[in-house]
């Protein structure tokens, strides 16, 4: 019996095209040109998504970052913000894909998604001790979102659609720098945003602040090289194979990649984050290890790359302000105990003001040592714990462990720390994928929970809905996942058989 499924599906484009065709008409003829040009873009980017649903998960990474703009500058209060919106737009059109070619496998899983279910299973306790349960519901849903949206990137990105889906990811980090870079050269900015003699702001692309700007920075510096060293491995194969139209193919992505990275890099160092500047190293570093199949080689290129920043500070080529900046941070972390009695002034204030809510949420982990304070009621009760000095709670303690331990207790931070392991586990695993592409993916994604771990020791980073790009990655690192396993599978089929 022949399959019916084809003949429906092009039945259905037929009606859509049609139906698109007299909305267009009838808007030309009824409605005024402003109206009608509307309509016509929102019912093509409607046929579109429905035609190529994955589209919608590239929309949702690319218009998330403009919730503190439209939060600021929208004449009105909006309900919800572009992340929300999009996110749920996205999950529309997933069901209509999915009902429209009449699936009948399951639902996607993954044991990535599990993993993140492993952490927010951590938190559930903190909510018989939270002062607010809206806010502790307000943060789970971060973690719930992460899930969904990893299994839609696990249901959507099959057959290569994945790399678009990174290069979403890529793409909206590079046009927030392109907003950042703007700003650093004096196109915005705010007056306590003034760095290096007055003459440069620190860039906010449109997140409205330095930090979770930088954190997007360094983020998606790591996936960006690691896309673009796959490719590159996979021109030089095709190369080597007398392919030239795919070495040409592969290389032009290469390039694009290329012009991605130094824009997102020059965005980072914009920023002016010594946090994320200490991820992006860490990231770095580990990414040079596990670049060759040989770690020793991996060694040697970090050694090589140490000694090279070494020589250019003693040479004092490194430039002025990020020297100062560099060496402020190292004296103002080492020695500091308790806050209370630190003379604060204008060059250590940050730090100082930071440390002060570390130690507020120690206070409220002591207090609250198994369940914590409660998922999200960091900001809540922080009156409580406050230093004298430091009465206004930041919305959180500015070091993520430290904030999980004091909302979630010991509980919540053991299950996070366990579930992450995982995660990066499972991605140095991933690394073994012979596929070029498929290894780069692996290795960018291992730079960024490198730059996660470290940069979370300064700052929240599921923060201004980086939450959902956190979690399109997390469904990337789920393909790649299963891919490997997969292949394990069909060696052990092989080596058995013999």
């Amino acid at each position: 019996m022949l399959d019916a499924r084809p003949a429906a599906t092009a039945s259905l484009r037929s009606l859509a095209w049609g139906a698109l065709a007299l909305l267009a008409g009838a808007s030309a003829a009824l409605l005024p040109v402003e109206v009608a040009g509307g309509l016509l873009v929102a019912a093509a980017l409607g046929l579109a998504l429905l035609i190529e649903p994955v589209l919608a998960l590239v929309m949702m990474v690319c218009v998330a970052p403009l919730k503190v703009l439209i939060e600021t500058e929208a004449p009105i209060a909006l309900p919800g913000d572009p992340g929300q919106w999009t996110f749920a737009l996205a999950v529309g059109v997933w069901a209509v894909w999915r009902a429209s070619r009449a699936r009948t496998r399951p639902l996607p899983r993954s044991r990535v998604a599990a993993a993140l279910a492993i952490v927010l299973l951590g938190f559930a306790p903190s909510l018989f001790a939270a002062t607010s349960t809206g806010a502790w519901l307000s943060e789970a849903a971060k973690w719930a979102v992460m899930i969904v949206v990893a299994l839609l990137v696990v249901d959507l990105g099959a057959r290569g659609r994945w790399t678009w889906l990174a290069f979403g990811v890529v793409l909206a980090a590079a046009l927030q720098a392109v907003i950042g870079l703007y700003q650093f050269f004096g196109g915005s900015g705010a007056p306590h945003l003034w760095i290096s003699n007055y003459t440069r702001f620190r860039a906010f692309g449109t997140f409205g602040q330095p930090n979770p700007f930088s954190a997007f920075m360094g983020l998606t510096l790591p996936l960006t090289l690691g896309m673009g060293y796959g490719y590159l491995r996979q021109a030089w194969a095709a190369w080597r194979a007398d392919d030239r139209p795919a070495a040409l193919r592969s290389a032009l992505i290469v390039a694009a990649y290329a012009v991605c990275a130094l824009l997102i890099a020059a965005g980072l160092i914009a920023a002016w984050g010594r946090g994320a500047w200490l991820g992006a190293a860490a990231a770095l570093g580990v990414m040079a290890v596990f670049a060759p199949r040989r770690r020793v080689i991996g060694l040697g290129l970090l050694a090589a790359a140490g000694a090279l920043g070494v020589a250019l500070w003693m040479a004092g080529l490194v430039p002025a302000s990020i020297e100062a900046r560099i060496t402020n941070t190292l004296n103002e972390f080492v020695g500091f105990g308790d806050v209370r009695g630190v003379f604060v002034t204008n060059e250590n204030f940050s730090t100082v003001e930071r440390m002060a809510h570390w130690q507020a949420a120690l206070d409220m982990a002591s207090a609250h040592p198994v369940a914590g304070v409660g998922l999200g009621n960091y900001e809540v009760v922080y009156s409580e714990y406050a230093l004298a000095r430091w009465p206004h709670a930041l919305g959180h303690a500015h070091n993520d462990y430290l904030n999980i331990l004091a909302e979630t207790g010991i509980i919540g931070l053991v299950l996070a720390l366990t579930g992450w392991a995982l995660i990066v586990g499972w991605t140095a695993r991933a690394l073994s994928l012979r596929p070029p592409i498929l290894h780069g993916l692996a290795l960018g994604l291992l730079g960024t929970w490198t730059h996660l771990a470290v940069h979370s020791l300064f700052d929240k980073l599921t923060l201004n809905n980086l939450f959902l790009h956190i979690g399109v990655m997390l469904g990337l690192l789920a393909l790649a996942d299963a891919r490997r396993r997969a292949a394990e599978d069909s060696e052990n089929v092989v080596f058995q058989s013999y």
